[in-house]
């Protein structure tokens, strides 16, 4: 399960249901994805196929959505959990 959090432009924001618990937010385009963790800074975790002109766009993308992402990685965890 890859539940999205919020879309932007052609970049799908999501989770996905099985990793790790560290707060993190995958992206995918047609171009390419990425991973940016969200704790203990906002930082790029890997990426493919992306431009650095991107990646600087989606990290300030997630910078604006970062309470909306960790409030919906929290009720995804809970749910995913119970």
């Amino acid at each position: 399960m890859s539940p999205t959090v919020f879309k932007e432009g052609k970049y799908r924001f999501h989770f996905f249901s099985k990793e790790e618990d560290r707060i993190h937010i995958h992206i995918v385009s047609p171009d390419g994805e990425a991973k940016f963790w969200l704790e203990p800074i906002i930082s790029l975790a890997n990426y493919s196929g992306l431009s650095k002109k991107e990646l600087n766009f989606l990290q300030k993308i997630i910078e604006r959505h970062k309470n909306e992402i960790i409030k919906k990685w929290e009720k995804h965890l809970k749910t995913r959990n119970n």
